[in-house]
């Protein structure tokens, strides 16, 4: 792989753009639907602010590997402001809140997080990438959020009072919608995998510190499960799964592939029921149902309109 792999390469002709971009999108959205759980698996051994930062750290590892061994370009100065966005949002923010908030909600109250974020996403791209959706996709993209929602709360979810950890995951909804926004963008200029590359590596001076001040406030004593699932969250959600991730973005319309992401509660929740017991009931079956169908038919509209 050269330097000249850091451009979006046509997709194949059996794809159009569109469905290129929304097959790169379900392929992110798979790998960060097991974020939530594992981190709130990981809380358990691991401090929240060492989950948040120590993962970032690894990832920085991986990433400056790959950009030394593919000689990629250094970003102008441009670039590296608005690296800074992605850094800020996806590195820091996103993972940072999360892990705290996660100490005391359960996973599938930290799907809300997930529910929330293609609507902030959607928002985020038109007002950034000068996108516009019709307003059926508008309508239907409410509806999917809304849907999520009261998909979420029926797991014991739901916003009848806010603590703290609501809080929290409402920040990081801001903080993920406004890296993935600008990430997308930039992935059209930088690439996709060398976007996220260069945040990683941008952030990693400040979450090496944060990791440092982890590791000195309290000793790391997780389960071999736990520091498996911490390896995930540092390679998969922190590193390749934006691979594919900015990698739909980027091939776009960033409006319509954020759509995607209304399946991620029904995964998250899923790996919840699998992995740390939560319940799966009826309900959550129907909600998922009801949720992958919004998001459906606000992708169908979208695609409709950008082929005509």
């Amino acid at each position: 792989m050269s330097g000249k792999s850091s451009v979006i390469v046509q997709p194949a002709a059996t794809l159009s753009p569109s469905r290129a971009g929304l097959a790169w999108g379900l392929l992110g959205v798979a790998a960060f639907s097991f974020t939530v759980p594992f981190t709130r698996g990981a809380v358990g051994g691991l401090s929240p602010l060492f989950i948040g930062s120590a993962r970032a750290v690894v990832a920085a590892l991986l990433a400056a590997a790959a950009l030394a061994f593919t000689r990629q370009r250094l970003p102008d100065r441009r670039q590296w402001a608005r690296l800074a966005v992605v850094a800020g949002g996806v590195v820091l923010g996103f993972p940072l809140l999360t892990s705290y908030a996660l100490t005391t909600a359960p996973a599938s109250h930290g799907a809300v997080v997930i529910a929330l974020l293609p609507a902030a996403t959607a928002v985020l791209a038109v007002l950034r990438g000068k996108e516009c959706p019709p307003r059926s996709f508008w309508v239907m993209a409410g509806v999917g959020a809304l849907a999520a929602l009261v998909f979420a709360s029926l797991q014991g979810g739901g916003f009848g009072r806010l603590h703290w950890s609501d809080l929290l995951l409402f920040g990081a909804v801001l903080a993920a919608a406004a890296g993935y926004a600008e990430g997308g963008l930039l992935a059209r200029e930088l690439g996709s995998w060398q976007t996220v590359s260069w945040a990683l590596v941008l952030a990693s001076p400040l979450m090496l510190a944060l990791t440092v001040v982890a590791v000195t406030q309290q000793a790391q004593t997780g389960t071999a499960a736990q520091w498996a699932a911490f390896a995930y969250l540092a390679a998969v959600s922190m590193f390749l799964g934006f691979f594919a991730w900015y990698r739909g973005l980027a091939i776009g319309p960033m409006a319509q592939v954020s759509q995607v992401q209304l399946v991620q509660p029904v995964l998250t929740i899923a790996v919840a029921a699998l992995l740390l017991g939560e319940e799966l009931t009826w309900p959550t079956m129907f909600g998922g149902l009801a949720v992958i169908v919004c998001a459906g038919v606000a992708v169908r509209i979208r695609l409709d309109r950008t082929t005509k």
